[in-house]
């Protein structure tokens, strides 16, 4: 069993063949060449959790990710930490064990990056980004692989945190960065919007958004804490990584339904099905797209198992 750390999976693991690795994992995800339950999650208080991802995918094997969420420690560098643990279809060996947190931070973003491949406008040019932390980063990094951004605009609770994250990308990516002092400012003008924050309760509303936006709603991957609000979910078409998942576990999809607005038949077939060609994705420039991301085991599987496989 071979050990594979957040400094080699950083090293090889780069976006353009993340992003692939995602929409193949995502059509085995949809098309049933793949098993996951629903994530156990352990509620430790305070905002921290420990979650079990178990799964297996066609052609990867199968294994788990052990993670825990502790938002806090994102100041001190990455709020995702754990292990995943993969085993080999053959033998039923373990074979590998890799750094979650480093997985969890370049697949999301990934995985994010193939959906707006699928889902934004294709004249698509401005990203607004909301949150600070390792995931505003990576999804800087890894959108601008499937759409030539024009410009970005950040937003954080704290404005020196999205100053230095604003600085940080234009001079990795050379672009123009601003940072906006609310949210609705920052996605004013965005054809394409990543919420990628610890939000208990919604920071972005439906009148903040312009028609033909493209969202990728990431920051929150258990039912409770939300980052839009009920009135978006009900005007968007509203794509689910996993639709199982979102329908027992997607925050917002269940604060909407809740309040009576949308029932089941909201979640729209699974985004890898759009990516396979089953199902259609956005139909017209003036629609508004979302893609809400919880995450699945079989993403990080197809990450671990490419890293084994390329391992020297």
């Amino acid at each position: 069993m071979i050990v594979i750390g957040a400094e080699e999976v950083a090293r090889r693991l780069d976006h353009p063949a993340c992003i692939a690795l995602m929409r193949e994992a995502m059509m085995a995800l949809s098309g049933g060449r793949s098993k996951q339950l629903l994530r156990g999650i352990i509620d430790l208080g305070g905002g921290d959790a420990f979650g079990v991802m178990p799964g297996a995918l066609d052609g990867a094997g199968f294994g788990a990710k052990l993670v825990s969420v502790f938002p806090a420690a994102a100041a001190r560098g990455r709020s995702h930490q754990g292990a995943i643990l993969l085993f080999d279809r053959g033998s039923g060996a373990p074979v590998c064990v890799v750094d979650a947190g480093e997985v969890t931070a370049i697949r999301t973003a990934c995985a994010s990056a193939a959906a707006t491949d699928a889902l934004a406008r294709a004249d698509a040019s401005r990203l607004a980004i909301l949150g600070t932390g390792e995931q505003a980063w990576q999804h800087a990094l890894a959108i601008r692989h499937v759409r030539p951004l024009a410009r970005i605009a950040i937003w954080g609770r704290d404005r020196e945190a999205a100053a230095g994250l604003a600085g940080r990308i234009a001079d990795a990516l050379a672009l123009p960065v601003e940072v906006a002092p609310t949210p609705a400012e920052a996605v004013r003008d965005a054809d394409i919007i990543c919420t990628t924050t610890a939000a208990a309760e919604p920071i972005l509303r439906d009148d903040d958004i312009a028609p033909g936006t493209h969202l990728n709603v990431v920051g929150s991957s258990r039912a409770g804490p939300a980052e839009i609000d009920n009135a978006l979910v009900r005007r968007a078409r509203f794509f689910p990584d996993h639709r199982e998942g979102v329908l027992a576990q997607g925050a917002e999809f269940l604060r909407a339904k809740a309040a009576g607005l949308v029932d089941d038949d909201h979640v729209l077939a699974e985004i890898g099905a759009v990516y396979a060609g089953i199902a259609p994705g956005r139909r017209d420039a003036r629609e508004v797209t979302i893609y809400k991301s919880l995450g699945s085991i079989v993403q990080d599987l197809a990450c671990a198992a490419w890293l084994y496989r390329t391992a020297a």
